[in-house]
Order: C-alpha cells, then sequence, then structure tokens
C-alpha cells in the first residue's frame, strides 16, 4: 500500500557519500508509485545522538526539493564522511487511517522510544487498545499499536525477539514495517506477508517494499548485489555498528536476546512540511454514520421504486422496457434471454493446474501477479491461486483515488492472513480525483447516460500497470477474477452501440463498436466543451489500455473453476473476516466508492442498475429463479447514502446540488400517478 525503504551504511565503509546520496534519493522517487499523500523521512545521528524527523501532507517528490531536507541530508552525509554510520529510512504514503493534515498520523512514527516505518493496514487496532490498557493511544494511526506494544513487552522483560514476536502474533492484517530503537544501535525490519526485500552487505543495508526497486538501483547494479526477500512471518534484526545480522521467524518463542551496545537515549527534533501546500481530507463512508444530522440531504434523495415497480419486464430474467435494445418476443422473453448462451464449462480446476505449472516457480518465489481490488470476486481468486493452485502469488491493486477505505482494510486482512504480498501502485489521487469532478460537472451540463463511464475511465490503467509489474517482478503470469455475470451490456448501449451477443470477454469490444463509441464520446465533447480538459488524456489513454494493449500470459479463473456466490460469501466472511459496508447489505461493489453514485443515476433516469443485469445473468445461468432475482435487486438497488455522500465529498461536487440536476433529468419511464 505505502512505500518503505532505508539505507544503513557502515562507519567507515568504501561507499562514497555521493553514491550513498544517490541511493536514498533512488530509492525515495521509486516509492511515489506506492504514495502521494504524504512522505516523511528519519535520520539517526550516532554523533549527536539525536534523530531528525521531516515529514509532511506532500509528496516525496516535493519532500526532496525541499531545502530543509537537503540541508539535512548533506549534514549527514558529512558526518557519514569523518566516520559516522549514515541511517535513513522514509515513507511513501497512501492515506488510510488517520488524516494526513494531522501531522503526528504521517509516517515516520515515534513512540515510546521507537520510531517505526509501516507498508500496511491493522485492522483490529481499535479492539488492541481497548485490550491492552496499560498502553495508551495518543494519535489515529493504526501505526502506533506496534511500537507501544513492543516497548510494553520489553519493559515485561522479554527479549527484543520475543518483544516483536508477541506484538505481531497480536495484529490482524498486513504488517511490513522497519524500525529504530532509540536506546540501541539496532535496526528491525517485520513482516507478515513478504513485502519486504533488502540488500545486506559487509558495508551497507538497504531495504525497500518491492524487490524492482532495489534492482534498479545504480549500486545494486554496479556491485551485482543479491537483492533478498524477508519471507512472510519472518524478522530481521541488524546491529548498526558492527553490521552483524540475525533473521528469526517471528512465531518461535524460543528466541534467544540479541545483544548489542547500548548507547545515549536520543533527542528528537522534528520538523513538520505543513506550510505553503494544498492540502486534501479523506473521508471514510463510515464516518457518516448519524442519519440524523444528514437528514435534510436525505431529503432530496429521489425513490422513485413505485414507478419503476411498473416497468415491464422480461418474463424470464428481470430486465426492464427501459433498457437499451431490447424486445420482447410473443411469450414476453426478451432478446438477451433468447440469444444467450449458457457458459457451459467443460475445463476444470485441474486443467488450470496443467496451464500454470510452467510458470510455477521452483524455489518458492513469487510466480504469479492477481490483481487484487479487494473486492469479492479477487479475493475468491486470491485464495484458490495460493490455497487450490499452489502458486505463490503478488496481490497487485491499482489505487487510482476510489478505492475505498473498507477496501483497503480487507485488502489487509486477507494479505495477512494468506502471507501474500500486496504490491499496490497508487495514481496521482488529488489529480484522478480533480479529472473525475471536471467530467461530472461538463456530464451535469448536458446529461447523458451513454456519457457515464467516462467517469471511471481513470480505473482502466489497471490493465496497464498489471503489465509494467510483470515486467518489473520478471512474473510472466497474471490469473484474473473477472466474473462474465458482471456483463453490462446497458453502458454501451446508452451509447448507440448494439449488443454483441456472446461475446468472449465482457470488456471485449469489436473493432466497429470501438469506432463507434469513439465516435459517439467525440460528440459530446464538442456539444460540452467542459469534457475538454485536464482528463482528456487520461480517458484517451483509458480507451487504448483497455481496447488496443496486447494482453498476453493470463488465465480467468472462473474459465476453470464454477463462481458460486454463497461459497463465496461463506469464505469471505468465516476464513477472512470481511468488513461489510454501512449501507448495503450486498458483499459486491463495496469498495469502489464510484458505483453507489452511477448507480443513483441509472435507477433515477432508467429505473435498473447493474444489479438488475448481474441477477438476470444469475437466472440464465440457473444460478436463482426470477422471483429471487427480483427480492434481491429490490432490495440491493436501495440507494447507498453514506458512500454515495462520500464520493461526492471527495471529489469535491456539492450533494444537494449535484443531486438535484440528477432528478430532474428526464426519465425513461413514466412518473405520473
Amino acid at each position: 500500500m505505502c512505500g518503505i525503504f532505508g539505507v544503513i551504511s557502515r562507519s567507515c565503509s568504501k561507499i562514497s557519500s555521493e553514491l550513498i546520496k544517490d541511493t536514498i534519493i533512488e530509492l525515495a522517487t521509486q516509492s511515489i508509485s506506492r504514495g502521494k499523500d504524504s512522505s516523511g523521512m528519519v535520520f539517526k545521528d550516532i554523533l549527536d545522538s539525536e534523530l531528525i524527523q521531516i515529514k509532511g501532507d506532500i509528496s516525496i517528490y516535493e519532500l526532496l526539493k525541499n531545502e530543509k531536507f537537503k540541508t539535512i541530508l548533506n549534514q549527514q552525509l558529512e558526518k557519514y564522511e569523518i566516520g559516522n554510520v549514515l541511517q535513513v529510512m522514509g515513507h511513501a504514503r497512501l492515506v488510510t487511517n488517520g488524516s494526513q493534515l494531522k501531522h503526528y498520523n504521517n509516517q515516520p512514527v515515534t513512540k515510546d522510544k521507537i520510531t517505526i516505518i509501516h507498508n500496511g493496514i491493522i485492522v483490529n487496532d481499535n479492539a488492541l487498545w481497548e485490550k491492552h490498557h496499560d498502553i495508551r493511544r495518543e494519535f489515529d494511526i493504526d501505526t502506533e499499536i506496534l511500537p507501544s506494544l513492543i516497548r510494553k513487552y520489553i519493559n515485561n522483560g522479554e527479549s527484543k525477539q520475543t518483544a516483536l514476536s508477541l506484538s505481531m502474533q497480536n495484529l490482524d492484517g498486513t504488517v511490513s514495517a522497519a524500525f529504530m530503537l532509540h536506546d540501541e544501535n539496532l535496526i528491525g525490519l517485520c513482516t507478515n506477508n513478504g513485502s519486504l526485500y533488502y540488500v545486506l552487505t559487509s558495508d551497507i543495508f538497504i531495504f525497500a517494499s518491492e524487490e524492482y526497486f532495489l534492482k534498479q538501483l545504480r549500486y545494486v547494479k554496479e556491485f551485482q548485489c543479491n537483492v533478498k526477500k524477508l519471507l512472510p512471518n519472518n524478522a530481521l534484526f541488524l546491529d548498526t555498528i558492527n553490521f552483524h545480522s540475525e533473521l528469526f521467524y517471528l512465531f518461535d518463542k524460543s528466541s534467544v536476546d540479541f545483544k548489542t551496545e547500548k548507547n545515549n537515549i536520543f533527542t528528537i527534533t522534528e520538523i513538520l512540511l505543513d506550510g505553503n501546500f494544498k492540502k486534501e481530507t479523506v473521508i471514510d463512508p463510515m464516518e457518516f454514520i448519524n442519519r440524523s444530522k444528514e437528514q435534510h440531504f436525505l431529503d432530496i434523495i429521489q425513490d422513485n421504486s413505485n414507478h419503476i415497480s411498473y416497468l415491464r419486464r422480461c418474463s424470464r430474467c428481470i430486465l426492464p422496457e427501459t433498457f437499451p435494445f431490447i424486445h420482447f418476443d410473443k411469450e414476453g422473453i426478451c432478446n438477451y434471454c433468447n440469444n444467450y448462451t449458457a457458459k457451459r464449462r467443460i475445463k476444470s480446476l485441474e486443467e488450470l493446474k496443467k496451464l500454470v505449472e510452467p510458470y510455477r516457480s521452483k524455489d518458492g518465489s513469487p510466480d504469479c501477479i492477481v490483481p487484487f481490488s479487494g473486492g469479492r470476486d479477487s479475493t475468491y481468486t486470491l485464495h484458490i491461486v495460493k490455497k487450490e493452485l499452489g502458486m505463490n502469488p503478488i496481490a497487485f491493486t491499482y489505487d487510482w483515488g476510489m478505492v475505498t477505505d473498507l477496501a483497503r482494510r480487507n485488502i489487509a486482512r486477507v494479505c495477512g492472513k494468506l502471507g501474500v504480498e500486496n504490491i499496490m501502485v497508487s495514481a496521482d489521487i488529488k489529480w484522478k480525483r480533480e479529472n473525475i469532478r471536471k467530467n461530472i460537472e461538463a456530464w451535469l451540463k448536458h446529461p447523458h447516460l451513454g456519457m457515464i463511464p467516462l467517469f471511471m475511465a481513470g480505473d482502466k490503467y489497471f490493465f496497464y500497470y498489471c503489465n509494467q509489474l510483470k515486467k518489473q517482478t520478471g512474473i510472466r503470469l497474471n490469473i484474473w477474477g473477472i466474473n462474465d455475470l458482471e456483463n453490462t451490456n446497458f453502458k454501451s448501449g446508452f451509447a448507440g452501440l448494439h449488443p454483441q451477443f456472446n461475446k468472449k470477454r465482457i470488456y471485449s469490444l469489436s473493432i466497429i463498436n470501438q469506432v463507434k463509441l469513439f465516435g459517439f464520446v467525440a460528440k459530446n465533447l464538442l456539444q460540452s466543451p467542459g469534457y475538454i480538459n485536464s482528463s482528456i488524456f487520461d480517458s484517451l489513454g483509458s480507451f487504448a489500455v483497455r481496447y488496443i494493449f496486447p494482453k498476453k500470459d493470463y488465465y480467468h479463473l472462473f474459465d476453470y473453476y464454477p463462481w458460486n456466490e454463497s461459497e463465496l460469501e461463506k469464505l469471505i466472511k468465516e476464513e477472512y473476516n470481511w468488513e461489510k459496508a454501512i449501507d448495503t447489505d450486498s458483499t459486491w461493489r463495496i469498495g469502489d466508492g464510484t458505483a453507489s453514485f452511477y448507480n443513483y443515476i441509472y435507477y433515477t433516469v432508467a429505473g435498473f442498475t447493474e444489479n438488475d443485469t448481474f441477477r438476470s445473468n444469475q437466472i440464465r445461468e440457473g444460478m436463482i429463479s426470477r422471483q429471487q432475482a427480483l427480492l434481491k435487486v429490490n432490495k440491493e438497488n436501495e440507494v447507498r447514502y453514506e458512500t454515495l455522500r462520500w464520493y461526492l465529498e471527495i471529489i469535491g461536487l456539492d450533494f444537494r446540488s449535484t443531486i438535484s440536476k440528477i432528478n430532474s433529468i428526464p426519465k425513461l419511464y413514466n412518473t405520473t400517478p
């Protein structure tokens, strides 16, 4: 999720200060892809017994340009040249728990004479604070619990290894962390999902969240250093004076005390970068639980369910008469049902095992990438790939600004439980959200249902970055959890594209339809010039990566393993303690902040949502009855107010004026009594 990194160069090493400086800057620059919300670095100066932190709600790129940071770095390098140990740890943060506008929530976090940087999410921190009454919470950030527990166990007489082991055994979620003890010449690394890599020579210790970051370093290339992975549930301690290291398993309670010379207690100088930078508040939908305060907003939500209930629907599925290009035969069955071919799988999981065999690693190293949105299908896929196929996957997440904190917490739960590394590539979230806002503002001036997918264009780079990750890691295979039942013909149908029955993939589009779609979008851009904004290249790029860029060395799990909703829901709830949204009983689309908004538009204007298409496809596959489907969509199509409010808040649109404008759009059905 976030990016963490560090460089410790031994006193009187043969490595030049220039190369050390380049290594620090290279690592920091590489880590930008992991998070741009905030950043920070900490230097431990043994010569003057001082810890120097510099952090703020800025990207690490801005931190590197900051004059205060440059001064601190140069001072530490000068001391290194006269024999001081150079020690620095850094963090590029994607905000999860704790606003980045409060400086103490930004990392590094200092608590109880321990300074720590953490990649991941601890999902049970609140429960741990309640359980351990003898430690006190001071910040909002989930990371704080780990140093507090470590110090507690040390103070109770446990060795450092045992203290770390006991602390990590308490935690649920994903934890890959590095920490400095203020009163020891020691740095520690620990992980429960294997998302830490390091280089250790007689002169230098370098670590980072991704193997690729380390392999790109000039130092590593020139000296052909061996990059090692810290395996799940393992830890490493390094004595920063004599460079003695100890690697140990976190669940082994028979650790031997690690002896090191004690130093003076370090003083902390903290420099905060929170002055001349634009700030953004990320709001969790969980905050909107007091409905009484929001009643004035709830009152403007339009409920046309009574009128919608009179719509004519297919007698076999539940698609309504307002569905694009729909028509009914004399039995009342729609053309989508008449042209549907059931997915009769003749393939099996055993066949998939044979297909992935050439990609399987022989040494336990990662051998496939599973695109992991944090949704239920990708969770199901990651579980099957790890547990049933016996592969060693990396879970890849692309955060384009609409991944909710709920999704991030579920990602942490699953990856932590499976011991799977999660690489999260973060877009420039502020820019992405500005693009969404500009496109919605343009759409509201000339609303057309066919242009709604433009709001979600930014997430299609998932495909591009997945391919980039394959190149960076050298992993050739990726296994997708794309579900054919999610096929939504109406999104392109409203753009004037006739349905493509029995297309190979739900994201496939014929060349002719690609040209038609491009022409439709171009026409609307001319009609509403507001679409011609900073997002246009982002939108064009998304079209290219989805429809034009080649895709190879991949399989779709559900071509070989039957999708079963009850099995899936049992798995995510019982095995992974999955967290549900507070505004719906459904487990589908709850980690995507956009879905509540576009489904409100479709339901208000057209009388149906993607829930109707999903349940209709289940009917056609014989998974549920028509009556069951109707009961489900009546519940699922209810407005998800908390998430809707969150969505409009984070992209900067006024709730009242936006919803009022949507409500005024002419309906595709009769609303007269």
